[in-house]
């Protein structure tokens, strides 16, 4: 548990009120995350407008450094900091976009901005302070992500988080989702029920007006209740009135928040409801804030008349049911597609329904229920329909794109030759039927699996050249650069690895597996230090990123840091308990401590979960060894060797076969560790068992 608390109160007030009876340090600030307000990152955008101009004036550097995170929770920012959509998918032209972001990206974007408030509090001195955010329970999920990260992390010196909620517990949102806040909650803050006040509110007598100006997030029950007594014109001339007031404010945010939820319950829902449904919805889907961009679009799609609006229509039918597959929430997506089926004859809209119900899949429903053949005969319908499209340039794209899916599948089902032949008869057929310029994108994107195809069959000097080609057409896109860093690395070409990784987190928020791969590479290079550093912020970013525990507890058990090493030991088997290295790693720091039951316990378990772990095998030879069981010991120091061991598991087997009087094969195995090590102590022991054997040699001579 941490220094950080939970309040639940049905009302707000109630839940301040006991706050101000708290011994906290001086507040930073007081977040209303409610999402009717501004949407996505409605508390962290106002705690990025209030902290930013300052920590801007204090380092500058912190703006390039977080452009991205600054730029798409607090867009009004905009003139402090330089523009971050400048990769290829920003000049993409209408209906050519084919790239958008992973569904992790906000949890990126959450640790930028946590490292940001981070930098902020130590510039304007480290004192311990207070953030306090409000209406949690009513939050969009990008700032629980961000409640969430700035809960579990442990960089940010003294700042304590109070979250204020209602007493219902926090509902995850639904699909897929990297951090749950209820657990975090849970695990790092102190849970509290503030006392229900009285119903004495000086806003209760403003009524339905009070209730429509808090733009819907007033909790007294009588200001709602004041609002559903409205008519129904008075009540949409007030949402048009407050719809006003906000848009001539000229703030951004308030188009994804509070001016879409107005204007739908204004006078005009079917007219200026959709279209500031449309702007928001397509501004966070283009950005990656896709639970935003899902309950946007649906609003929509309760709203657009098919008949009347087929544009409107099939605009919010297509971006919701992507955007709902994006998320992990397939079913859904599958019920529109087939809703959709059912009531167009248009042929491009099947051709995208049949394009997008193979993806679900091939990719979007999870392992269990994906059926590649399915897949394959949606994308080869969706294939057919693009061959008969009227003007060539359409027909060359999409037939190309749908290969492209077909490819994907191809490699799912182990048909990576398929699949690079599919991508490079697309790339020819692109280059060949359209101009230099048309779909600069999906001809990137195009190269760009074919890099990754070529990485799977084991061909790297070529799967580097197209993404090194991939780079230069789009410089700015950090994953590009990332996978620059993954064949480099594959290749022996550590150092350059390194520039890779840098470079895409140069261009992008922080994301866990840049540096757990940079930790890997200067780990290869001998940087223990740098190493070690890289994996304990891999552990900050995701601190269930259990191979960045396993090497950070390894190379603390190398330091000597055996305490240091525990806690990471501990931390991972509790998110694993059954982890065959982890366990290994506890059996060693248990034999280091003399407790040589547990440490046999614990590397049993290693094995048997996990029988080709050779240095399970190997510490638990050692431990028969210490035991004085050399036939057990040798036993598990045979396996150990046979699995690929290291010179020292095959020096060990020799001081136990040694020991038990077997020096042929002792010398054997000392013969190799000398070749590699040429260490003095197996020559010496070499040099011992070969003299035994010359002695049993006389004697059997004189017998």
């Amino acid at each position: 548990m941490g220094n950080h608390c939970w309040i639940r109160a049905g009302r707000r007030r109630d839940r301040e009120l006991f706050r101000e009876g708290l011994d906290l340090p001086p507040v930073l600030a007081v977040l209303d995350a409610h999402r009717r307000l501004r949407g996505p990152y409605t508390a962290a955008g106002a705690l990025m407008r209030s902290i930013v101009p300052d920590a801007l004036k204090r380092r500058p550097e912190l703006g390039p450094a977080h452009n991205i995170e600054i730029l798409t929770s607090a867009p009004e920012l905009a003139h402090l900091v330089p523009p971050m959509w400048t990769s290829l998918e920003w000049t993409a032209k209408k209906g050519e976009r084919t790239r958008f972001y992973s569904r992790l990206h906000t949890l990126n974007i959450a640790n930028g901005l946590a490292e940001l408030l981070r930098e902020q509090l130590r510039a304007s001195g480290g004192e311990p302070r207070t953030l306090v955010f409000e209406n949690v329970h009513h939050a969009d999920p990008t700032d629980q992500e961000f409640v969430a990260v700035l809960l579990r992390r442990g960089d940010l010196g003294g700042l304590t988080v109070v979250v204020g909620t209602g007493p219902e517990p926090i509902a995850d949102p639904p699909g897929e989702i990297a951090i749950s806040l209820a657990r975090v909650l849970e695990r790092h803050a102190v849970r509290v029920d503030a006392p229900a006040g009285s119903d004495s509110d000086p806003d209760a007598a403003k009524g339905a007006r009070a209730y429509v100006d808090s733009d819907g997030t007033a909790d007294d029950p009588r200001l709602l209740a004041a609002y559903r007594r409205l008519d129904d014109a008075e009540r949409a001339r007030l949402h048009d009135e407050r719809a006003a007031e906000l848009a001539a404010l000229g703030e951004f945010s308030l188009s994804l928040g509070a001016i879409p939820y107005h204007a739908q319950h204004g006078g005009d829902p079917a007219g200026a409801g959709l279209t500031a449904l449309r702007v928001a919805m397509d501004h966070c889907r283009g950005i990656g804030l896709y639970q935003a961009a899902a309950d946007l679009g649906l609003r929509g799609r309760a709203i657009v008349d098919r008949h009347a609006q087929e544009e409107q229509w099939w605009h919010f039918t297509n971006a919701t049911s992507t955007t709902l597959a994006s998320l992990g929430r397939a079913d859904e997506a599958m019920a529109i597609y087939d809703e959709a089926r059912a009531v167009s004859v248009d042929p491009l809209v099947h051709m995208e329904l049949a394009y997008s119900t193979a993806m679900l899949y091939a990719r979007h429903y999870p392992e269990p229920r994906r059926d590649y053949q399915r897949a394959r005969a949606w994308m080869n319908l969706s294939i057919s329909i693009a061959s008969l499209a009227e003007d060539p340039k359409k027909r060359a794209f999409h037939t190309v794109f749908g290969h492209n899916g077909l490819a994907l599948v191809e490699v799912r089902q182990g048909g990576a030759e398929e699949a690079l032949r599919m991508l490079e008869d697309g790339m020819v057929r692109l280059d060949r039927e359209l101009d230099p310029g048309e779909h600069a994108l999906h001809r990137a994107v195009l190269r760009y699996n074919r890099a990754q195809v070529l990485g799977m069959m084991g061909r790297l000097e070529e799967s580097l050249s197209d993404y090194q080609t991939v780079v230069e057409l789009d410089p700015d896109f950090p994953e590009h650069h990332f996978n620059v860093g993954n064949i480099l690395r594959r290749l022996g070409r550590d150092e350059e690895a390194i520039a890779a990784y840098e470079r895409a987190l140069r261009l992008s928020p922080p994301f866990p597996e840049a540096y757990y791969n940079l930790g890997d590479a200067r780990l290869e290079l001998g940087d223990v230090e740098g190493a070690l550093a890289d994996f304990g912020y891999t552990l900050e970013l995701d601190p269930a990123h259990l191979d960045a525990r396993i090497n950070r507890a390894g190379l603390l058990c190398e330091l000597g840091r055996s305490d240091d090493a525990w806690a990471e030991v501990t931390a991972g088997l509790e998110l694993a308990p059954a982890n065959a290295h982890l366990l290994c790693l506890k059996g060693r720091l248990l034999a280091e401590r003399d407790d040589h039951d547990g440490a046999r316990e614990a590397v049993s378990a290693a094995i048997d979960g996990d029988g080709r772990l050779a240095e399970a095998w190997a510490l638990r030879g050692e431990l028969g060894y210490a035991a004085g069981d050399l036939a057990a010991a040798a036993s598990d120091l045979d396996r150990a060797v046979e699995l690929g061991g290291t010179p020292e598991m095959r020096f060990n087997r020799a001081v136990v076969r040694q020991e038990a009087g077997r020096y042929a094969d002792a010398a054997a195995d000392y013969e190799i560790v000398l070749a590699a090590t040429g260490e003095e102590d197996c020559r010496e022991r070499l040099d011992f068992c070969l003299t035994a054997l010359r002695g049993q040699d006389r004697a059997d001579l004189s017998a």
